[in-house]
């Protein structure tokens, strides 16, 4: 699982990083909310811990931010203070929790854990979109038009598609996200699988998966 972590605390965000790295997690480490913005679009992460109090862009703001952008990304608060009133904007942000400095790690640990299992586990298997969705362990997508079997590359690569809609994604963050590298010759084959889900999926006239020419593909939701 990818990891940000929001922390301006230099030592204090070097140990918690640490920490979350040997739990097991894929830590990006931002030391302002400027830079956690803008990393958070190449992280890519999973779940965020939001430092409140950080410069050039503060947790609150930040978390906005990234809930206009992600709505379904969860996120934690981390803060030095316990004010009610605090805690009550955070909550109306969306926060799935929120912790007071100091803090045991462990407990910080096994809170990310809880809310990863609740906001992961009912999607792993399952994904819709418009009239369609796709069953990810059995391999199937249902459309309109009835069920497809699929293999498993079209099913890893129609999820990333299907996490990732309305979004344009370049050719190279797909390769290496589904196929573990950019290369020519795997790219050809991507676009043979493109080609295979766009016939998939077009009974479904609420979606379209579209070549952003020059850049990478698409799936959107046309609500038509």
């Amino acid at each position: 699982m990818k990891l940000l972590l929001a922390e301006d605390d230099i030592d204090f965000g070097n140990i918690l990083s640490q920490y979350l790295f040997m739990s097991g997690f894929e830590v990006t480490l931002a030391r302002n909310g400027r830079e956690s913005w803008d990393r958070f679009h190449d992280a890519r992460p999973d779940i965020c811990i939001l430092d409140i109090m950080m410069p050039e862009m503060d947790g609150f703001t930040l978390a906005g931010k990234l809930r206009e952008e992600e709505p379904g990304i969860p996120f934690i608060f981390l803060t030095a203070k316990s004010l009610r009133e605090d805690m009550i904007k955070g909550l109306k942000l969306g926060a799935d929790d929120y912790i007071t400095k100091p803090f045991d790690p462990e407990m910080l640990l096994l809170r990310v854990n809880n809310i990863l299992r609740r906001v992961y586990t009912v999607a792993e298997d399952e994904y819709h979109i418009s009239h369609t969705t796709l069953k990810y362990n059995a391999l199937e997508l249902i459309t309109p038009s009835g069920k497809e079997k699929l293999t498993l590359r079209e099913a890893q690569l129609l999820r990333h598609l299907m996490m990732n809609r309305n979004k344009g994604l370049t050719r190279e963050q797909i390769l290496t996200e589904i196929w573990g590298e950019d290369d020519y010759i795997l790219g050809r084959s991507m676009d043979v699988f493109i080609s295979r889900l766009r016939k998939y999926l077009s009974p479904d006239h609420g979606i379209s998966l579209r070549t952003l020419r020059g850049m990478g593909f698409i799936l959107e939701e046309t609500r038509q």
